[in-house]
């Protein structure tokens, strides 16, 4: 039954392997927990004691909380209208905690401008490493992708010549067109340049350098952390969308373009910045008519 759902969500739905993913995770944890072998064993008690002891035993934080009830809630509703319970959605029994509104962090114009420093003057191994990693953390701060829409960019989304990079299937599974910056263009160029010379032809445009393949989640997340301690900077990859989206904003970019470049579905998600972008807001005040 749970092969058929995500069979559904896949093929039917089209949620993302990750959704999927995320999915099976939280059904296989909520069976072993109630050890629950058939989907009459489901009851508004034993998932209720899965949710506490999720926040009273494991210290979940509130947005696994929030993850694993809309996991099951899913779950349960498509169980519910193909008829394999009878029973209401038992989640819908179980109270959610509020999320706290946390302003995003974010680093600071002159930080962001040492963290490229750093990446580029790294005493790495050759010019390929230097000029690949100058490259992917420019794109992160002069176009805010995610890691995982870095890490799937084709050789053919990178389009220098016409300035544009194509986000094929990101987050919600919408495609995207940014417009690239010239000082990014000529970053991109000299990557380039060492991607040709080492002969990589993998359709990823960011090459591991031992293998004709694309640089891997982990390859990316070692090179964070090398960057981490050789610069001081306390800094995430999605620290560093944070810092895009903060800086487009102080310097005049209106919030539709922004929700755009950052590929929200909803602009209420863009609208967080605004408020941790004071110099924005700050330069908005100083419009009151009563200023004159």
């Amino acid at each position: 039954m749970c092969q058929q759902f995500y069979d559904y969500s896949l093929s039917i739905r089209g949620y993302s392997k990750d959704t999927i993913k995320r999915y099976k995770f939280t059904l296989e944890f909520y069976r072993k927990f109630a050890n629950i072998t058939d989907i009459s064993q489901v009851s508004v008690e034993n998932v209720r004691a899965l949710f506490f002891n999720g926040r009273s035993e494991r210290n979940w934080s509130i947005n696994t909380f929030l993850v694993y009830h809309r996991s099951l809630s899913v779950f349960f509703r498509w169980c519910i209208h193909e008829g394999f319970m009878t029973q209401k959605n038992p989640i819908q029994e179980i109270e959610k905690p509020k999320l706290e509104k946390r302003l995003p962090s974010k680093l600071t114009k002159q930080d962001t401008l040492r963290l490229l420093e750093v990446v580029y003057n790294y005493p790495w191994q050759n010019k390929f490493l230097r000029f690949r990693n100058h490259a992917m953390f420019a794109t992160f701060v002069f176009c805010g992708l995610r890691k995982k829409e870095l890490l799937k960019l084709k050789y053919t989304d990178v389009d220098i010549e016409n300035l544009s990079i194509f986000i094929k299937q990101g987050k919600g599974s919408r495609d995207r067109i940014l417009p690239m910056s010239p000082t990014l263009a000529i970053i991109l160029k000299k990557y380039l340049e060492e991607r040709v010379r080492l002969q990589k032809t993998c359709p990823e445009f960011f090459a591991s350098l031992h293998r004709n393949v694309g640089l891997t989640y982990g390859g990316l997340r070692d090179i964070a952390v090398m960057i981490r301690k050789s610069s001081k900077i306390n800094f995430t990859l999605h620290k560093l969308r944070h810092s895009f989206a903060c800086m487009m904003l102080q310097n005049g970019c209106d919030i539709y373009s922004l929700s755009k470049l950052l590929g929200h579905s909803d602009i209420s998600t863009t609208a967080i910045y605004l408020s941790a972008s004071p110099d924005h807001l700050r330069a908005q005040m100083a419009k009151h008519p009563l200023n004159d």
